[in-house]
């Protein structure tokens, strides 16, 4: 039992003389009351318990959700829900613990919030807040609030706006705006392809015609040619002579011979009643 003594005073000791430091944490000894200059990095510390303590924080990044009225530049009241992604700097571990309260969160970063985010939000109407400048006024409240808490050993990584809520008359309002807006754009759709169609057809037309009149074109000379054809067959059936004159595009000349002529005066003399 006497071996046992000093082993179990040692086992105590070494038990209430050790602290752990876990990962996304940082410490710092304070002694006698003050806090080191050293900053703790995770791992196992060794420290007397009667003498020194060793003060820890956590460093993954917190969301702060709350639900708050937002005042916008008309006067009007828009409801909210935030969230305030922030952690603490592991730099500036020795500011925080001297300065901030250990409910810090709420009496110091909400209270940051709600006065930063009532003075931006009153240079917006209530209608930003509900479109794409949002993310402006986000990181309008998010610079403001750095200004203040950096100072302080805090970083602020984003405040989000979400559910946004507008009044009832303002939302209606938006509503009929964005309705009408659609149906602008889609009458100009429309008004754009019958635009397009009408070109097509105007173009398809112009390309039909041409090809009409080609068309037209090499007919009336196919046609005459065999008009041409059939004629030179016709007169070469019959019993008279002719002599037929052509050339290229001309029409072909039909020419009776002198022989031909003076029997024909002939026979004209024989029968001179056939004259009358």
């Amino acid at each position: 039992m006497t071996n046992m003594t000093p082993l179990m005073i040692l086992a105590l000791f070494l038990s209430t003389g050790c602290t752990t430091i876990l990962q996304n944490e940082v410490g710092v000894r304070r002694t006698f009351g003050r806090l080191e200059k050293e900053t703790l990095k995770p791992g196992l510390h060794m420290l007397n318990p009667f003498t020194t303590s060793i003060e820890k924080l956590s460093t993954y990044t917190r969301n702060l959700k709350i639900s708050t009225s937002l005042p916008s530049r008309e006067g009007l009241t828009v409801q909210a829900t935030i969230s305030i992604l922030y952690r603490v700097n592991p730099k500036r571990i020795h500011v925080v613990l001297r300065r901030a309260e250990k409910n810090y969160e709420s009496n110091l970063i909400l209270s940051i919030f709600r006065s930063a985010s009532a003075d931006v939000c009153a240079r917006y109407p209530a209608k930003d807040m509900h479109s794409g400048r949002r993310s402006k006024i986000e990181h309008a409240i998010q610079k403001r609030m750095t200004e203040v808490l950096s100072k302080r050993g805090f970083i602020v990584e984003a405040v989000l706006l979400k559910n946004i809520s507008l009044p009832p008359r303002l939302a209606n309002s938006i509503e009929q705006r964005l309705s009408a807006e659609q149906d602008a754009m889609r009458m100009r759709y429309i008004l754009e392809r019958e635009k397009q169609e009408a070109q097509r057809k105007k173009i398809e037309a112009m390309g039909e015609r041409d090809a009409q009149k080609i068309r037209s074109q090499g007919i009336t000379e196919k046609l005459l040619r065999m008009r041409y054809i059939e004629a030179f067959e016709r007169l070469a059936k019959s019993s008279n002579s002719k002599v037929i004159i052509t050339s290229g595009s001309k029409s072909p000349v039909l020419t009776l011979p002198a022989t031909n002529k003076k029997k024909h005066h002939q026979e004209r003399e024989q029968h001179p009643s056939d004259g009358k």
